[in-house]
């Protein structure tokens, strides 16, 4: 379910300033910080379970920031959809601030809020979200980002 669709990008300059919805809550289990820890190296005894990680500073394992991170992707997707794209890219973050763990077994979703959009040169619009992700049961959010999307319209010139 998206909860927002525009028919085309230019449509993103017209909604600056409008939240533009919450994703479903995403369980994050141990199988996906196992999963991550292998891909990436981080191996760090906070995110494993044990007595180390109950004995820590969380009381338990924590999910990885940038594991959180990119569970953007999916929860971006049920919040926004810009059809009469070509393509989109991500472009980045900025003011990336993680603020609060999330525990193994945790849950977390995102609220979207377009910050502001832009027409660029060869039919593209850049759109930036501002994005809070909740952690459920916490009054203080997983983390906070900017994000930066690019968005092409169909049947424009890339020269």
């Amino acid at each position: 379910m998206t909860e927002r669709v525009f028919t085309r990008p230019a449509e993103l300059l017209e909604a600056v300033g409008d939240t533009l919805g919450t994703s479903s809550w995403h369980t994050v289990n141990q199988s996906a910080v196992d999963g991550f820890a292998e891909v990436t190296g981080d191996h760090q005894w906070i995110h494993q379970p044990g007595p180390a990680a109950d004995a820590g500073p969380f009381g338990g394992p924590v999910v990885h920031g940038f594991l959180t991170l990119s569970l953007l992707v999916p929860m971006l997707d049920q919040i926004l959809r810009v059809d009469g794209a070509s393509f989109f890219v991500n472009k980045g973050v900025d003011r990336l601030r993680f603020t609060a763990p999330v525990p193994v077994g945790g849950r977390v979703r995102a609220r979207a809020v377009l910050a502001s959009a832009k027409s660029r040169p060869r039919g593209f619009t850049e759109a930036v979200l501002s994005v809070v992700v909740e952690v459920e049961g916490n009054t203080r959010p997983a983390y906070t980002v900017d994000v930066l999307l690019l968005y092409r319209a169909d049947g424009e010139a890339t020269a």
